[in-house]
């Protein structure tokens, strides 16, 4: 079957898009450092909204991501596998060590050529993952290949309650499957329509409309299209502030 140079071009721009925001086998080359040699957990959520990793369900396998990688929040909550490029700096990488690292805060770009500005690929990794993959007595920066793969989590889906009055924002966390939410829709329990929801910034969706004292469930479709609908998760009792765990998790 023949087929025109410019919908060849269209579907595989199309297929490389979506591929961004799935697992994938294929390897990408970039470079990591680590931070936060003496933060605290509270301290590590930055640009996504969590305000601590491990009441998140991430753990303190974290990392901040370049812009090309992060993509104004888009990317919160993403697992990527990532080792170090043994061949090309033996030194300081670990032979065949690789680390599954979350995505919880941004690396800006700076104007000094740092390695987190565009289009550059980088992980600011926390040190307890940076150490899996690189040799102790290295703070500098090393060569590293990454894929995005699937999260892995215990428990639930976590809805927690923020805003005040009739704004009403949730950040989700410890969310399974390819980790990254692209849209949420909100439905309270006096009403029958969904509200779709928008991001406000990192793993923060906010709506409009005044729903406390109602039941809430969600509706969250992740970046690679799987979507769960979570009914009466936050019960009419909830407060912000409060945080809420689901039975269902994606996989």
């Amino acid at each position: 079957m023949e087929m025109k140079g410019k919908y060849l071009v269209t579907i595989i721009l199309l297929v490389s898009t979506l591929s961004v925001g799935m697992c994938s086998n294929r390897w990408i080359r970039a470079h990591a450092t680590f931070y936060g040699v003496n933060d605290s957990p509270a301290s590590l959520g930055g640009a996504c909204g969590y305000d601590n990793p491990y009441h998140a369900g991430f753990g303190a396998h974290t990392a901040a991501l370049s812009g090309t990688l992060f993509k104004s929040g888009e990317s919160c909550g993403g697992c990527y596998q990532v080792r170090c490029d043994y061949r090309a700096d033996p030194k300081w990488c670990l032979r065949g060590a690789a680390v599954t690292v979350t995505a919880t805060n941004f690396c800006p770009s700076n104007n000094n050529g740092g390695w987190c500005n565009l289009p550059r690929h980088h992980f600011d990794m926390s040190m307890p993952a940076f150490f899996r993959i690189a040799r102790r007595g290295n703070e500098g920066i090393v060569p590293v290949f990454y894929r995005r793969v699937g999260c892995r989590r215990r428990g639930g889906v976590r809805f927690t309650m923020r805003g005040q009055g009739n704004f009403n924002m949730v950040i989700l966390s410890n969310v399974g499957g390819s980790g990254a939410v692209k849209a949420v829709a909100v439905r309270g329990s006096r009403g029958k329509t969904w509200r779709q929801m928008t991001r406000n910034w990192g793993a923060n969706w906010q709506s409009s409309g005044d729903l406390r004292g109602q039941r809430l469930s969600f509706r969250v479709t992740l970046l690679d299209r799987k979507m769960m609908t979570f009914l009466n998760v936050v019960p009419s009792s909830w407060w912000f502030g409060q945080t809420f765990s689901s039975r269902g998790q994606f996989h």
